[in-house]
């Protein structure tokens, strides 16, 4: 099972994405996702959240708040276990990042763009202020096969 994290830096009307399209071998390749990446051994989920922002974006996480879980099951890859933050309260220069082109997508247009089509279900959830969730994602290929969610 891998553990990751993903974050959504909010600047008011928009989020901060990822068009993923300059890694190899990329699951993502193509399509557009929040902030974030593997933990590292030892980490908690918040230290590997920071870290990752940090490295994708320049940014750095004042403040920053866990939304909730999700677990992603898709044939040919391994599980993943992913935890979703949001932060509105960060600081630095936004840099050039590596892994693909970074954007701020206003929240109205955020389920029009590419993303995954499980992510529009626990993108819905943020942006509605939801309480903490678990949602789980299971996909054969890049087709949505399965979905539940739970509110706490």
């Amino acid at each position: 099972m891998k553990l990751t994290t993903i974050c959504y830096i909010d600047n008011g009307d928009s989020y901060l994405m990822m068009l993923r399209n300059k890694k190899k071998n990329d699951v993502n390749e193509g399509k557009w996702l929040g902030i974030g990446g593997k933990f590292e051994p030892g980490e908690t989920p918040e230290e590997c959240v920071c870290r990752e922002v940090y490295e994708e974006t320049g940014l750095i996480l004042d403040d920053y708040v866990m939304r909730g879980v999700i677990t992603f099951s898709s044939a040919g890859w391994e599980d993943e276990y992913i935890y979703v933050f949001t932060s509105s309260d960060f600081h630095g220069e936004l840099a050039e990042c590596d892994e693909g082109d970074l954007k701020w997508i206003p929240k109205t247009d955020l389920l029009d763009i590419g993303i995954w089509e499980g992510d529009k279900i626990f993108l819905k959830l943020l942006l509605e202020g939801s309480p903490f969730f678990s949602v789980k994602l299971s996909y054969d290929g890049d087709t949505l096969t399965d979905s539940s969610v739970r509110l706490y």
